[in-house]
């Protein structure tokens, strides 16, 4: 299932990377790619684990870019 989550706020394009990375390792993540510059995060996700990934991909924010407004679009 394709999640789409807009990260308002982000300061720069390596933290971006981070939390690109980090996603990309969470059980459940088949693909992740976030765009510093339309500061979109889309993340292909397991049927079934969307609920728990995306709460662990809001914890994975939260330590490198705590500022950054954490919003589900789709």
């Amino acid at each position: 299932m394709k999640k789409i989550v807009k990260l308002d706020g982000l300061c720069c394009g390596n933290c971006a990377a981070k939390i690109e990375e980090g996603i990309k390792k969470i059980d459940g993540v088949t693909s992740a790619s976030l765009s510093f510059m339309t500061q979109r995060l889309v993340m292909e996700i397991v049927d079934g684990e969307e609920e728990r990934v995306l709460e662990e991909a809001r914890r994975i924010k939260e330590k490198i870019e705590p500022e950054a407004e954490f919003r589900i679009i789709r």
